[in-house]
């Protein structure tokens, strides 16, 4: 399944009334008249089903996050219920990381070149069978090995995430206009960490005891089983007929494998000191939140806290992360002021996350957990869009899906690299202590793990404030051509006189 080929600047052969006739969107308001380089006025077209594109893209991501976590915030009681450790609990969602570095290229080079329907209708299957898959040992009577049957599902569902994941940033610029790039973006990127809200959430609520195990895993392949049919039934071409905006206009972006030749042999991008530093620190970030989702419960349970409140302090994570994410991304929409907002966000996320090193351990502090989990998803989760936004303005003419893909493929290795050094820091508790897990072993010890967090997460932050600079290069093409392109941050025009490669 091949892209359709994108609708070139169009030429104003009518006179000046038709030109303007040409340059309306689909919703009946006025384009931007444009005008490139040769005096052409091309014509730019916003469709009214970009947002349904959006919708089934960020239906699916909800889905596939709900799916990877559905498991930890009530992994007590699924180790117990099917006689399994707390390790391979942890595994179920650990494969997500590592599944993801191999099959992350893979998925970049499938958005690429089959093209961002084709990859999401083969996402919201990958996913829908995975979703499926887990609920076998439920409803198969005599399942010998359910452990190799939810790690066949979860193992599904991750290769379904490598394809969701990349998207939001290919979406938004083949398909929403210049001002609606970051919002887009942001809509489809938080979808995410919202299914993350609704599994801590719902999982704790659903699950009391192990025969509850069935429903809270029927309950969450609903989403996925319509996520599945929506990208069957209403996703109809990779690419609108007519451009949204001159960046898609232009047709600068270079597919995956022309883009690596673009930025160094044998990887270019190695090249790009700016995006380097930027695809490590947040791809570190990432990998971080990734494993304290992850690993909340038991953190918590050690500490005498209950599976309710860690489902809570996840879900006010989520909650503060997504509303974060809405201003930022209007801001950002607004000011391109992408570098200040990610550096800004990321030093507040350092200092939350040494309170929670500290916090975490003390025994009685459900309001300041609750307050300080708030503040890592303001703070946190909600730079993901921007960062992304960053990548791809940073690495340009590199392809959105590579740009963003490749930082994802960094942060999932980062991620299991991180998880894995948390889980072997821990040591059991020979006292008494105050644990409420129920996994029948001495509760673990997490102050070593967290404080290695804590660190790891102010070092990525102090290396992204002092080393990253970068020109906007995305809109340094696109204002040739734009008008609102010159809009940006004050700030951006001292990146635009200070580039640090030239692609």
């Amino acid at each position: 399944m091949e892209e359709p080929a994108r609708a070139g600047p169009r030429v104003a052969a009518d006179g000046p009334e038709a030109s303007r006739d040409r340059t309306e969107t689909a919703e009946g308001e006025p384009g931007a008249a444009e005008t490139p380089a040769l005096g052409a006025r091309p014509a730019h077209r916003a469709y009214a089903r970009r947002w349904v594109f959006l919708l089934v893209v960020s239906l699916l991501s909800c889905s596939n996050a709900m799916l990877w976590l559905s498991f930890a915030p009530v992994a007590d009681t699924i180790a117990e219920h099917f006689f399994l450790s707390t390790e391979q609990i942890n595994w179920l969602s650990l494969v997500y990381l590592v599944v993801s570095i191999p099959f992350g290229v893979v998925a970049i080079w499938m958005l690429d070149s089959v093209g961002l329907r084709g990859a999401t209708i083969l996402g919201a299957w990958l996913n829908f069978a995975g979703s499926v898959l887990r609920t076998l040992p439920c409803v198969a009577v005599g399942t010998l090995h359910p452990f190799a049957f939810f790690m066949g599902g979860q193992s599904l569902c991750a290769l379904a995430q490598t394809l969701v994941i990349f998207s939001p940033a290919k979406l938004a610029a083949l398909w929403f206009p210049e001002h609606q790039r970051a919002t887009a973006n942001m809509i489809a990127t938080m979808s995410n960490p919202l299914g993350i809200l609704v599994a801590n959430v719902l999982s704790p609520a659903l699950v009391k005891k192990g025969e509850d195990i069935p429903i809270m895993l029927g309950i969450c392949a609903i989403p996925a089983g319509l996520a599945c049919l929506l990208a069957t039934t209403c996703l109809w071409e990779s690419v609108p007929p007519t451009p949204p905006s001159a960046g898609a206009a232009s047709s600068t972006s270079e597919k995956f494998l022309d883009g690596l030749k673009l930025v160094a042999p044998p990887l270019q991008l190695l090249r790009n000191k700016a995006y380097i530093l930027l695809a490590v620190c947040f791809g570190g970030g990432t990998g971080i939140f990734s494993s304290l989702m992850a690993l909340l419960e038991q953190i918590f349970c050690a500490s005498g806290y209950s599976s309710e409140f860690s489902g809570l302090c996840g879900a006010l994570f989520i909650v503060f992360g997504i509303l974060g994410a809405l201003v930022l991304g209007i801001y950002v929409d607004r000011t391109k002021c992408f570098t200040e907002a990610t550096k800004i966000s990321f030093c507040l996320t350092s200092l939350a996350c040494v309170a929670f090193a500290l916090v975490s351990q003390l025994q009685g502090q459900t309001f300041a957990l609750a307050a300080i989990c708030s503040l890592l998803g303001l703070f946190g989760f909600s730079v993901a869009p921007v960062a992304m936004e960053l990548a791809v303005e940073c690495s340009f003419p590199v392809g959105e899906g590579a740009a963003a893909g490749l930082v994802f493929v960094l942060g999932q290795v980062e991620g299991v690299i991180i998880m894995v050094a948390l889980m072997a820091l821990t040591v059991r508790h020979r006292e008494p202590s105050f644990s409420t897990c129920k996994h029948g072993e001495d509760p673990l010890d997490w102050t070593g793990s967290l404080l290695l967090l804590a660190g790891l997460c102010t070092l990525f932050s102090c290396v992204l404030v002092l080393f990253f600079h970068t020109p906007y290069r995305r809109l340094r093409a696109e204002s040739g051509v734009s008008p609102s392109a010159q809009d940006m941050c004050p700030g951006a025009e001292d990146h635009e006189s200070n580039p640090e490669i030239t692609p």
